[in-house]
């Protein structure tokens, strides 16, 4: 109601925006209005308010196959330490489902072909870098402060119970979530699954967000925190190519997961134009390009479409259709 008397009231020299909102009261081609938020998140209710406008999925969450840690002395005591680390920083003061599923995300990047392949390498994913560290606490001077002796147990036994199988079915093949409290700029581009406690967790939208996808195996030496990783960043989320182009060799043989009507499946993509390929038809298994037509095979088929035509005029006028039916099913 302010605004509305503001606008009408003939003493304001303001200039008139008509409630518009921060950034769209003018049009600067040279940078696009970000309705007053911050490159990275938005805070505090608007971020509650951006985030209830984001509808949940409708589509299942899938429980993930357990992990469990196959390994033993220091890589074990360093996995641990690392999970625990994440739980607690992340989750200490949530419900213990929520912890689980926070150690959860965890395992499931350290399965996914996207991240790396140790607990700590997973973890500490981009600390070196000033923005942009996948775990928050990393990067932002919480490790400074001691964690309390009970909180720090708690958690230690989330992470333990998660390295030796348990799976949080509710989280599914999440491998993202952020604060209710927050908006991120990459949430939208992201399957939003479900909350827990005071987190929404998302996956990769498409078949790499499925659990078939997640083919990564643990490949230990928790100590080693290579530069590539310190400095690494999420290429699902900040912009990068994910994968270098496929090789000849690659193309030649090589195997996609797609969500086909309900059911998530994986095929082997052959090419029939290959040496050794063949062509024809065998479970399981998606041709990489499609052959042309022989003239026979489109003789037919125009002889079917032009029957098809003539049992449509037919019933038009009132005629009876012809027999032609079967061959226009070619």
């Amino acid at each position: 109601m302010r605004a509305l008397a503001l606008r009408h009231d003939p003493g304001s020299r303001a200039p008139d925006t008509w409630g518009r909102a921060t950034g769209w009261n003018k049009l600067d081609l040279g940078h696009a209005p970000d309705l007053g938020f911050t490159d990275a998140q938005a805070q505090g209710e608007t971020a509650e308010e951006l985030n209830a406008l984001r509808p949940f999925a409708t589509l299942p969450i899938r429980p993930m196959r357990p992990f469990v840690l196959k390994a033993s002395g220091g890589d074990r005591d360093r996995a641990l330490q690392c999970l625990a680390e994440a739980v607690y920083y992340e989750a200490a003061r949530e419900p213990e489902v929520g912890q689980e599923a926070v150690a959860q995300v965890v395992l499931n990047r350290l399965r996914h072909p996207a991240y790396p392949k140790s607990v700590c390498g997973v973890v500490y994913q981009g600390s070196a870098r000033t923005t942009g560290c996948q775990f928050t606490f990393t990067c932002d001077g919480s490790l400074r402060y001691r964690p309390m002796a009970a909180l720090w147990t708690r958690a230690r036994a989330v992470a333990e119970r998660a390295l030796n199988g348990y799976v949080d079915k509710g989280v599914g093949s999440a491998t993202h979530y952020h604060a209710q409290y927050v908006a991120p700029y990459w949430a939208p581009t992201l399957v939003k699954m479900t909350q827990v406690g005071q987190h929404i967790f998302y996956r990769w939208t498409g078949p790499w967000g499925e659990p078939p996808a997640f083919t990564g195996r643990y490949a230990g030496n928790e100590a080693y925190l290579a530069p590539a990783v310190l400095g690494g960043v999420d290429r699902r989320t900040q912009g990068e190519d994910l994968f270098p182009p496929p090789t000849e060799a690659q193309l030649s043989e090589r195997k996609i997961t797609l969500a086909v009507a309900g059911e998530v499946r994986t095929y082997s993509v052959v090419d029939p134009n290959a040496p050794g390929g063949e062509r024809k038809r065998v479970m399981g298994v998606l041709m990489s390009t499609r052959r042309q037509p022989t003239l026979e095979e489109i003789q037919r088929i125009n002889k079917s479409l032009e029957a098809v035509e003539r049992d449509l005029d037919a019933r038009a006028t009132g005629g009876q259709p012809t027999q032609a039916g079967p061959a226009a099913t070619d």
